[in-house]
Parts: structure tokens; C-alpha cells; sequence
């Protein structure tokens, strides 16, 4: 057949290069847009190629991998009288276009692109080749060819039956538009924030993605602080621009619109008609800006204001652009409350943690097991509470008879006060001849201790009972710690043995006393810390001293073991506590004879 029988067409044509680079393809979209309108395409087909097209080449450099980065993204655009191609040539390894394509799961990350462009456009190919990748794209006129078909009363008619149309199909393409660029944004900006937790580089990502879909020219985010008095700056786009915080604490907010916002709960709006107020610190960054102040709130709880603006002269958002800036808002707050959430279980976790160790530190201090002392039997406890402290006991065996009975608490929680019990613990076993003088080894431990437990407002409060077995005699000395319980069987009460003394870590120059008493037969002795009676029952009462003393005092030893007795006192505190939780640990230590 001659070659002239067929029909030849020359379209025009557009070629172009988009360098591998995100932010490249914006203004080549533009100038692909105006080619189809100066060939005559209207505005709702040059909406719904320039989507596909935007996103074929958002794909094709993304996906560019290292051999492809370097390489350009080719674009040709061929315009006939019933269609437009685009193809979009990368340098990509390719992949398989899906027989039948349909919307992915919103779980998924993948796929919306090409639903999106498969649905936009009337025929897709993908040539799939070595190294290089062709995306062809067809659309059809269709608009123009089935309006000759509708028949109208009059020229005039046809006119503004035709004028509405478009406007109709303009307003859901810029819809459309605003709702994919809005998603896509979305996307990628939680992808990023996946891989880095970095919330504020989060924000900014996102907010400079608002600010483009929606051709503002800033932005201010800010965050209500902890407690609620403030909104805090937290992501801004001038970096020139030094943001204050704005208390919300004051009677009024007729200084600023963002405050306004924040109480009123509305969307507050400004321009030339309805300018910032004269104090307004938003009129900093533009004076004649034209934009809205949308406060962000979850259920009752106000997260913070988002402020985006253009700069004068220019027109207010439209409708579908305030959605997409209160889209984009709520979004946000989500991502910053479970960013917070998260935060503290991972806070929580850590102090878990730290407790945790506190308790191993705790539980190696204690004596596996106590050194034996003719004529006398030993027994101590310790029970943790959840918020675990410095208590500790130990016995250090001084001669065949002689001991040398300890009792500490370090006033403060987790490891810090763990640690510090340790230290107390080597100290006190490091100058074994010091052991037989309680009040002297108090005071040079404490010159030793003062520094660091001064350093962090932190004190200890010990007790120190040298037991001579030979003579039946012992000697106590106090760092501020609970009386020693001491009962005699020649004695109808129970004594109180409670030296002068200050805790360790008050004053770097303490003096501590000596008080001596006889052991008598059956003597009973009870060094314990203010866990015992602090305690508390279901109706708030203290367990007391009182209830201790008295429970000491009804003991009678008829053979009973100082373990024995440990575990009827610890018993007692278990059975007036009921199921209480502890507030503090619980440790004591008795010696019978």
C-alpha cells in the first residue's frame, strides 16, 4: 500500500530533563501544564495528566537507586487533536506492572501511585527494559468531543450550562489534587520519621509540604507546654524568626490571634480587612500577611496552634485549602501525642530498669548469711518497696565475741541511693579497728561521705551497735536513725537506746555519742528503719512505734530463735498492712540470747 493512504500526523512535541531531585519536579510539572493549555487541552485534563505525570516522576527518582541517581529523568510530551502521551523514560531497574491494578490497603506504602495514574489517565504501558524504563501514558479528549453532542435552547445557555461544567470539574481536580498531594506528603514524611524519630525535622518536613500544596509562604507551629500555661514555638519556616512563647494565663487575647484561637477553639482569620492586632507577634514575620490561625485540639485536650499565611497581595485559602490545613494539623497532633506516648514508655522502661539494678545493688549489700556470736543468735530482714531506697543491714564479726551490728537507710530512690549504701557498706567494713567505737567510725565515715552526699541534697541516716559478748555489754551510736529496741527480762520496759547525732551528709564536722547498756539474760535487741513504722493499713493509720515496742515487749523468748521471731514480725507488718503496697522498704535486724 502507498505510503500516503495513511494518515499522517505530526504532533507537538515537548522534550525534557528532570534532574534526579524530588524538588525538580514541580517546576517542570508547571511547564508542562502550560504546553497542553497552549495546545488547547482545558483545565480538567491538564489537571489529571499533570497528577500523573507529577507522580510517574516522583516514583522514577525515588526509586533511581544508586547506579540511576546521577542519571536525568527524560520526559516527553506529544499533543495530537484526540490525544496527549507522556513518557517518562528512568534509569531505574524497573519492576512488574501489576495485571490488574486496584487500591492497595492502607497498611501498604506501595501501589497508590500506580492506582492513582492507572485511574487518571486511559491507557498505561510500562516497557520494562535493561537499565531503562519507559512509563506511557494516553489520554483521550473526551470532554470536548462529547460536548458536541448535547444539544442546548440557546447559545446563551449552552454558555452557562458549559461554564458551571468546568467550574465543576476544576473544583474536584483542585479537590483531588490537594487530597493526593496531601497523602503523598503524609506518606513520605511518616516514612521518614519511622526511620529517624526526629519529631521536629517531622514537623518541619511536613509543614514545608503544606505550605507548598497549599502556596503559602509560612508557617508557625507551636505546642502547648507540659503544664498547660504556654504555647511553645516547635516548628517555623523563617529560621531568621526567633518566636517567643505565649502565656495563656492573662485575661485577655486581643494581643494575638494565636492565643485567640487556642481559647475560642475557632480557625481565626486575618488580612488587609482584618489585620493582626497592633502587639500580635506574627506581625514580626509578615505585616500584611493573609492566612488563618487553626488550633489543633484532640478530643478536649488543645495540642497547640498551627498559623499559615501568604504574603500580601494575594487571596484568602479557599475551602478545600483550610481542609487540607486542618488535615495536615490533626495529622501532625497525632503523630506529636503518640511521639509523647511513646516517649514515656520508653521513660517508664528506663526507670523500670534503673529500679531494677537499684534492687540487684540492694540485694548483694545484704550478708548471705550472719557470722555466729557465742551465747547470742542473729536474724535480719529486708523487704523492697517498688520505689527501692538505701536500706541495708550487716554484721561484722570483730573478734570470738564481739560484733559489730549495722542498720542503714540513704534518704532518697533508685540507684543513686543504692549506690551510696554501698559505699557506706565498704567504708564501714574498711577500718575494722575502728569497729569497737560506733561513735568515731560515724564521724570519720561522715567526713569521708559529706562532699559527695551534700553534692546531691542526699543524707544517710545509720545506726551502730558494738556487741561485747565477754562483758554482756553494748555500745550504740546514731546518725539520726530510729532508736535502738532493747529489752532486758530484769526490766518491765522496753528501752529506747537513741544517741545524739545527725544524719551523715548534714555537716562535714559531726559530732556522735556513745551509749552504753547490760545485756541481761534473755535479752532481746531490735535495730530496724522507718519503713516498720511507717507503715500504713487499709485506713491510713501508722503501724508506729508504739505497736513495735509493745510487740517486742510481749515476746517472750521460751526458746525462740532470732529467726523465729523474724518471721513473726515480718508477719505482724504483712497482717496490719493487709494488701497495701509499700511505701518505703522495710528492713530490721534482732538479736536474742
Amino acid at each position: 500500500m502507498p505510503l500516503n493512504s495513511f494518515p499522517i500526523s505530526r504532533p507537538a512535541t515537548l522534550r525534557l530533563a528532570v534532574r534526579s531531585d524530588l524538588g525538580e519536579v514541580r517546576p517542570v510539572a508547571s511547564i508542562v501544564r502550560n504546553f497542553m493549555k497552549d495546545q488547547g487541552f482545558d483545565d480538567a485534563e491538564v489537571q489529571a495528566a499533570e497528577l500523573a505525570f507529577v507522580e510517574a516522576c516522583n516514583n522514577a527518582i525515588k526509586y533511581a537507586g544508586p547506579r540511576g541517581a546521577g542519571e536525568c529523568v527524560m520526559v516527553d510530551v506529544l499533543c495530537t487533536e484526540e490525544n496527549i502521551e507522556l513518557r517518562i523514560t528512568d534509569n531505574t531497574d524497573g519492576f512488574d506492572w501489576p495485571e490488574t491494578v486496584e487500591l492497595p490497603d492502607f497498611e501498604k506504602e506501595t501501589g497508590r501511585g500506580i492506582f492513582l495514574i492507572n485511574t487518571l489517565m486511559d491507557r498505561v504501558s510500562y516497557l520494562r527494559g535493561r537499565g531503562q524504563n519507559c512509563l506511557v501514558m494516553r489520554k483521550k479528549r473526551r470532554l470536548r468531543s462529547e460536548a458536541r453532542h448535547i444539544e442546548f435552547s440557546s447559545l446563551e445557555e449552552a454558555s452557562l450550562r458549559l461554564t458551571e461544567s468546568e467550574q465543576v470539574i476544576r473544583d474536584m481536580a483542585e479537590e483531588l489534587s490537594f487530597c493526593y498531594e496531601s497523602l503523598s506528603a503524609i506518606f513520605r514524611c511518616s516514612s521518614e520519621l519511622g526511620k529517624s524519630n526526629n519529631l521536629e525535622e517531622f514537623a518541619r518536613r511536613l509543614l514545608t509540604d503544606l505550605a507548598q500544596i497549599t502556596s503559602a509562604d509560612w508557617f508557625l507551629f507551636r505546642l502547648i507546654n507540659r503544664d498547660g500555661t504556654a504555647l511553645e514555638p516547635f516548628s517555623w519556616s523563617d529560621p531568621m524568626v526567633q518566636p517567643q512563647a505565649l502565656s495563656l494565663t492573662g485575661e485577655s487575647f486581643t494581643g494575638s490571634v494565636e492565643v485567640e484561637a487556642a481559647c475560642t477553639r475557632e480557625d481565626v482569620w486575618f488580612d488587609h480587612l482584618n489585620p493582626l492586632p497592633s502587639q500580635d507577634f506574627l506581625r514580626t514575620i509578615d505585616v500584611n500577611s493573609i492566612g488563618l490561625v487553626h488550633p489543633i485540639f484532640l478530643g478536649e485536650r488543645l495540642i497547640g496552634t498551627l498559623t499559615v499565611a501568604k504574603s500580601a497581595p494575594g487571596t484568602l485559602f479557599t475551602a478545600v485549602q483550610a481542609n487540607v490545613v486542618h488535615t495536615f494539623a490533626d495529622f501532625l497532633a497525632i503523630q506529636i501525642v503518640n511521639a509523647r506516648f511513646n516517649e514515656e514508655q520508653l521513660r517508664g522502661s528506663l526507670v523500670n530498669r534503673e529500679l531494677e539494678i537499684a534492687k540487684a545493688i540492694q540485694r548483694s549489700l545484704l550478708p548471705k548469711s550472719l557470722p555466729p556470736l557465742p551465747g547470742y543468735d542473729l536474724a535480719g530482714f529486708c523487704e523492697s518497696a517498688r520505689q527501692v531506697g538505701g536500706d541495708f543491714y550487716d554484721v561484722l564479726k570483730i573478734g570470738d565475741d564481739s560484733a559489730l551490728l549495722i542498720i542503714a537507710d540513704v534518704m532518697g530512690k533508685g540507684v543513686p541511693a543504692a549506690m551510696f549504701a554501698a559505699i557506706l557498706r565498704s567504708l564501714l567494713r574498711a577500718v575494722p579497728e575502728w569497729t569497737n567505737q560506733p561513735a568515731a567510725l560515724l564521724a570519720r565515715v561522715n567526713r569521708l561521705l559529706f562532699e559527695e552526699l551534700s553534692g546531691v541534697d542526699m543524707f544517710i541516716t545509720a545506726q551502730l551497735v558494738f556487741i561485747d559478748g565477754k562483758e554482756r555489754k553494748l555500745t550504740a551510736a546514731s546518725a539520726g536513725h530510729c532508736p535502738v529496741l532493747l529489752w532486758n527480762s530484769t526490766e518491765p520496759e522496753v528501752k529506747l537506746i537513741s544517741p545524739e547525732g545527725m544524719p551523715l551528709g548534714i555537716l562535714p564536722d559531726t559530732t556522735f555519742t556513745n551509749q552504753t547498756e547490760t545485756l541481761f539474760a534473755d535479752s532481746r535487741l531490735l535495730l530496724y528503719t522507718d519503713g516498720l513504722t511507717e507503715a500504713r493499713n487499709q485506713k491510713g493509720e501508722f503501724y508506729g512505734q508504739e505497736r513495735l515496742v509493745a510487740w517486742l515487749k510481749n515476746q517472750s523468748n521460751n526458746g525462740q530463735s532470732a529467726e523465729a521471731l523474724k518471721e513473726k514480725l515480718a508477719g505482724e507488718l504483712r497482717s496490719f498492712q493487709a494488701n497495701m503496697s509499700l511505701n518505703d522498704d522495710q528492713t530490721f535486724l534482732i538479736m536474742t540470747e
